[in-house]
C-alpha cells in the first residue's frame, strides 16, 4: 500500500499510527505540500480534492484519513478494530464525526493559525476546543477507551490534534482524563509518535 504523506500532517499521521498497530507496512510518498505538489496534476488525478492523505492499495484510491481508517481497519484490522454490529459500527463512527468536525475546527485549526500562520479565528478555535476537550474528558471519566470499551479506530482518529494541541495554544494538562487516555493509547504495542507530540 502506498500512503501519500505529509509528516506535519494529523490526517496522515493518523493512517501511518492505525497501520503500524496492525502492522500493514506502508510505502511513505512525501508530498512536497510547500511546494504544492498536492495540487500537481499527478496528484489531482489521485484526489480530485488537491489534499492528503491518499491512500493507494491495489486499484482502491481513497482520500480523507476517516474513510481511509476505516477501510484499512475493514480489510486488515479486523473485528476489533472496526467492529460488524450496528450498534457498535456507530459507537464508532461518531467518533470519527467528531475528529472530522469538532477536532478539526478546535485544536487543528488553533494549530494552523499558531504554528503555520493561516488566517483565522483564533478565539472561535480555541473556545471549541475547550469545549470539545472538555466533553472528551468528561466521556473518558469512567471508560478507557472512546467506544465499545476497547482500543478502535476512533482513538486513533481523534488522538493525533489532541496529541499536539500544545501547538496551537491548547493545553490538556487539566484534562486528565484524556492524559491517562493517551497514555494507554501510547503503549499500545506499534504505537508510533508524531513530530511534536
Amino acid at each position: 500500500m502506498k500512503l501519500y504523506d505529509l509528516e506535519l500532517s494529523g490526517n496522515c499521521y493518523k493512517v501511518k499510527l492505525f497501520a503500524s498497530l496492525i502492522n500493514a507496512p506502508l510505502d511513505i510518498v512525501p508530498v512536497d505540500y510547500l511546494q504544492g505538489e498536492h495540487k500537481g496534476e499527478t496528484l489531482l488525478k489521485l484526489n480530485p480534492w488537491g489534499e492528503i492523505p491518499i491512500l493507494e492499495d491495489g486499484n482502491v484510491v481513497l482520500r480523507d484519513g476517516q474513510a481511509i481508517l476505516v477501510y484499512l481497519a475493514n480489510k486488515y484490522g479486523g473485528e476489533a478494530w472496526w467492529p460488524s454490529e450496528a450498534h457498535l459500527q456507530a459507537d464508532v463512527m461518531q467518533w470519527l464525526s467528531v475528529a472530522a468536525n469538532e477536532i478539526q475546527h478546535g485544536p487543528n485549526t488553533s494549530r494552523l493559525i499558531e504554528k503555520f500562520g493561516v488566517e483565522s479565528d483564533l478565539a472561535l478555535s480555541l473556545a471549541r476546543s475547550t469545549r470539545i476537550l472538555t466533553l472528551i474528558n468528561n466521556h473518558l471519566a469512567d471508560k478507557d477507551w472512546l467506544a465499545v470499551n476497547r482500543p478502535t479506530i476512533a482513538d486513533c482518529a481523534i488522538y493525533p490534534y489532541i496529541s499536539i494541541a500544545h501547538e496551537g495554544g491548547v493545553s490538556v494538562d487539566e484534562y486528565t482524563h484524556i492524559k491517562a487516555w493517551m497514555k494507554r493509547l501510547e503503549q499500545l504495542p506499534g504505537y508510533i509518535s508524531m513530530p511534536g507530540n
